[in-house]
C-alpha cells in the first residue's frame, strides 16, 4: 500500500482537528502529519485510518487514538536525541511519531507475534527503533537511565522499577487505573528520593500485563 495525496489530505485535517483539541506543539503536529498511520492498520480499518479514534491490531491491542499519541508525546516535553523508553510497542505507530521526533526510541512488546510483526515492519518503511520483547513492568535496567518514559497501557499502579530507571529531571507520562478508564499520570523525577505527579484527565487504553505472552 502506499502512501497517496488522498491519505497526506486527510493526515492535514486529522492535524488541524488535533491542533483545535488543544496539541500546540509544532514539532509534535508535524509527526502525526508525517507518519502514514494507514500502513499500521489493518486491511478492514484503512479507510479510517485517519479518524481520531482508537482500532484494534490484533494480539488483543489497538493502536491508539491519534489525540492520545499526540497528548502523551506533548506532556514528555521531548527534545531532539534524548534517550526514550516506551512501554507497549503495539502497532509501532507511538514509535514513529517520536522517531519523528530525533529520539532514541527503545520500545517494548509483550506479544511475541505483535513484537515480531512491528520489529519488521517499522524499519521497512523507514522508522529505526531498539525493539525489545519482554515484561514492560521491568523496563530495561540494562539501557537506563531514560530521559523520558511512556508507558501506551493502563497500570493499576504506577510501576516503581520505571521510575528507577529515569533520569533525574526525566519525565514519565502513564495510564493509571485497573479499569476500563484511566487517569493520565505525569511523573517528574526531581531527585532519587523525590518524585512530583500531577494528573492530567480520562483516557482509556488496554491493559499493561506481567510477563511475556506468547500470543493471543
Amino acid at each position: 500500500m502506499k502512501d497517496t495525496f488522498l491519505h497526506k489530505g486527510l493526515r492535514n485535517k486529522l492535524v488541524e482537528h488535533l491542533s483545535k483539541k488543544g496539541i500546540d506543539n509544532i514539532d509534535i503536529l508535524d509527526a502525526i502529519n508525517n507518519v502514514p498511520r494507514h500502513l499500521f492498520m489493518d486491511n478492514a480499518f484503512v479507510n479510517f485510518a485517519y479518524q481520531d479514534k482508537a482500532f484494534p491490531i490484533g494480539s488483543g491491542q489497538t493502536i491508539s487514538q491519534p489525540y492520545t499519541v499526540a497528548f502523551q508525546t506533548q506532556m514528555l516535553k521531548i527534545k531532539p536525541y534524548q534517550k526514550v523508553l516506551e512501554i507497549g510497542t503495539g502497532s509501532g505507530y507511538q514509535a514513529a511519531v517520536l522517531n519523528e521526533l530525533n529520539t532514541n526510541v527503545y520500545t517494548i512488546e509483550r506479544q511475541k507475534d505483535l513484537f515480531k510483526k512491528t520489529k519488521e515492519f517499522l524499519p521497512s518503511i523507514g522508522y529505526k527503533c531498539n525493539f525489545f520483547y519482554g515484561d514492560g513492568y521491568k523496563g530495561l535496567e540494562k539501557f537506563a537511565p531514560f530521559d523520558r518514559v511512556i508507558i501506551t497501557c493502563g497500570a493499576p499502579q504506577i510501576p516503581q522499577s520505571l521510575i528507577d530507571q529515569l533520569k533525574i529531571g526525566g519525565r514519565m507520562v502513564a495510564p493509571i487505573g485497573d479499569g476500563d478508564i484511566q487517569i493520565m499520570h505525569l511523573i517528574e523525577k526531581i531527585s532519587e528520593t523525590e518524585t512530583k505527579i500531577t494528573t492530567h484527565g480520562e483516557f482509556s487504553f488496554v491493559p499493561m500485563l506481567n510477563n511475556k505472552q506468547n500470543g493471543n
